[in-house]
């Protein structure tokens, strides 16, 4: 490999690096070839590749990405898995072909990850978390059951206050027009008085009892 072929792969890694959600180390000593291409396709479906590089290529690609973190790791054979989905999915992928060799292969040596460096013990613990898509569900559901409830309380109170307009309603108190008050009675009539003799101006007044001077009490 010639000093351009070189720098070309120090190009490639550091995009990758730089790309990656996170980047996981391993010992790939005792992996075969279809081994590798099985791997692969199984790491693939976490949108995540998985590539062999010198560590001195690996080292100078480490350091123009910005990840010293990752030079730590490249001592003896070491392979890099760049994480580009989910990486809960993709530390399963290679601890499930870990298991299924006998815990021999593809031992985890460390990693990369949001900004920082990853411990080995870290990459297996996010090996048990469940998938982005198992996540997603169950965040969803706990969202969304607070608000199924909320919606079936806020549908019962809406009916109940339905019901108690329409009986209002039923009872002729709003929607319609309020019934016609009953007129009021007049007074009684006030009954002559017996005593007087009829009424007032069917009485005699009689004689004036003071008649002027010189007039005779026929005169007046």
């Amino acid at each position: 490999m010639n000093r351009d072929q070189k720098a070309a792969v120090i190009d490639e890694v550091a995009a990758q690096i730089s790309a990656a959600d996170a980047v996981f180390a391993v010992d790939y000593r005792g992996i075969s070839v279809p081994q590798a291409a099985d791997l692969r396709t199984k790491l693939r479906d976490a949108d995540a590749s998985f590539r062999i590089v010198k560590n001195t290529l690996t080292e100078r690609a480490a350091d123009k990405a910005g990840a010293e973190g990752l030079k730590e790791l490249l001592e003896g054979p070491t392979a890099m898995t760049f994480v580009r989905g989910d990486a809960a999915a993709a530390a399963k992928a290679l601890s499930d072909f870990r298991r299924a060799s006998g815990g021999t292969l593809l031992e985890f040596k460390g990693g990369w990850m949001n900004g920082g460096p990853l411990a080995a013990p870290e990459i297996e613990a996010i090996a048990k978390l469940p998938a982005r898509e198992v996540l997603y569900g169950r965040l969803v559901g706990m969202v969304a059951s607070p608000l199924t409830g909320l919606a079936t309380g806020l549908n019962q109170l809406i009916a109940g206050f339905a019901r108690q307009l329409q009986q209002i309603a039923d009872e002729g108190l709003v929607g319609g027009a309020a019934p016609a008050a009953e007129p009021e009675a007049e007074p009684p009539a006030a009954e002559p008085d017996p005593d007087q003799g009829g009424t007032e101006s069917a009485q005699d007044p009689g004689p004036d009892p003071d008649p002027e001077p010189g007039e005779s009490p026929a005169d007046a």
